[in-house]
């Protein structure tokens, strides 16, 4: 089982840092550096200085970053809570569906295991740049600066009852609302009964990566090295139950190049759709095919040169089997592996190493993103996919396979800055 605690939290101190709203930022790997600018310029202690950090006087951006850190605790403007405790998160949002929901969570830290049955699973395969990056900035700050965020089953949701009063009765620690529209409310809860409860009702949980692989494995490798036992066993995650009503998964959709002037391999792409796929003429706003994966692949397709929709579906499931022989079952009615397994890898050509590096596949979150970039010429053709269940993803982790990098997108994101976890400190 996962081994799930409360933490004593570095966090902001709102007397001298600032309000929250101020502070936090999206996730590292979501910003560009016209946001990193933009952010940067709200405070002298916005999060991303020491996340995503850069030295203005061009010295090593890992040492800076640390030492920015050690710089606010000083100051007084980072602090560390005496006593442990878990802190409920509540993010309101609308999805990119058009939908208003609420997702409920919290923070704790967590052991950190190797994957297995019973503990912690992954869901994607991870690239190896993000790793060393944030491998690199772990050991210079010795802490965990955003969160992974994963996911348990409690169908009584037990766990979020037990925290639910507080967010009710008390005024939130902080109140940051993203570009976005997403408003993210946080509360620290002490109270040993309500503690106490959660960890019951999670006793037996196993854990679901939804996002932060590459944080996660960055934390198994950063906890061997130091070796022994100790607060850097421990890593920073915001839980949210499977049975959330909030908790929705949006498609990441699939875009590539090298087509363009390459004509063996644009007769390639077309046998291979021609043979596997029933093709059927769209509306370019109905690229992406409705509702959820519900075990028939599909997914919809445009090219740059022709700008005309087309729906993809499978002609025939045995086609994804023969695919994909040595797969477990869920994994084969997965939008993202039959269309890697037959396009991406097939007519296309590309290795799993240019899969990893982006050689010739790009991807994009939004419907609008992904149909500029191909209606633009930026990307010479599109695959526009479905969110995939809930259901499908636990089903393909019980399995022991990962998906696809980028297969799922978890919305909204987890913001940084919210909560730190120290990993220099003794127990």
């Amino acid at each position: 089982m996962a081994h799930v605690e409360p933490l004593r939290a570095l966090h902001y101190d709102p007397a001298v840092a600032g309000p929250l709203q101020n502070l936090a930022a999206p996730p590292y790997d979501v910003i560009d550096p016209e946001q990193r600018a933009e952010l940067a310029a709200r405070s002298p202690h916005n999060v991303v200085a020491i996340d995503l950090p850069e030295d203005p006087a061009g010295g090593d951006r890992y040492a800076h970053a640390a030492a920015l850190l050690e710089q606010w605790r000083t100051e007084g403007a980072v602090v560390q809570d005496d006593e442990p405790a878990l802190w409920a998160i509540v993010q309101d949002y609308t999805g990119p569906d058009g939908r208003t929901l609420t997702r409920n969570g919290f923070f704790a830290r967590v052991r950190v295991e190797d994957y297995g049955p019973g503990t912690i699973r992954p869901h994607e395969r991870t690239h190896p740049g993000p790793k060393e990056d944030r491998l690199r900035l772990t050991r210079a700050t010795r802490a965990n600066l955003s969160p992974i965020f994963s996911l348990y089953s409690d169908s009584d949701l037990a766990a979020w009852r037990a925290l639910e009063p507080a967010t009710q009765t008390e005024a939130p620690f902080g109140d940051v609302t993203e570009a976005d529209g997403t408003r993210n409310r946080l509360w620290r809860i002490a109270d040993p009964d309500a503690i106490a409860r959660v960890q019951a009702a999670i006793a037996d949980a196993e854990l679901l990566i939804a996002d932060g692989h590459h944080r996660y494995e960055t934390a198994r490798v950063y906890a061997d090295e130091i070796g022994g036992e100790g607060t850097h066993r421990y890593v920073l995650m915001c839980l949210v139950a499977l049975q959330d009503e909030g908790l929705t998964v949006f498609p990441t959709h699939r875009l590539v190049t090298g087509l363009k002037g390459d004509d063996a391999k644009i007769e390639a792409l077309t046998k291979t759709l021609e043979e596997c796929f029933e093709i059927e003429p769209v509306e370019p706003d109905d690229l992406v095919p409705p509702g959820e994966g519900d075990g028939t692949i599909q997914m919809g397709y445009m090219d740059s040169h022709f700008r005309r929709a087309f729906r993809l579906t499978l002609k025939d499931q045995a086609i994804a089997d023969q695919a994909l022989p040595d797969m477990p079952e869920p994994y084969r009615r997965l939008d993202t592996a039959v269309l890697e397994a037959l396009v991406l890898t097939g007519p296309l050509g590309l290795s799993e190493d240019d899969i990893s590096h982006l050689n010739g596949l790009g991807y994009a979150r939004s419907f609008e993103e992904a149909r500029e970039l191909v209606d633009s010429g930026a990307f010479d053709a599109g695959f526009f996919l479905r969110g995939i269940p809930v259901r499908q993803i636990q089903e393909i982790a019980a399995a022991g396979v990962n998906m696809p990098p980028k297969s799922t997108y978890f919305f909204p994101k987890v913001p940084t800055g919210l909560l730190f976890n120290s990993l220099n400190d003794p127990e």
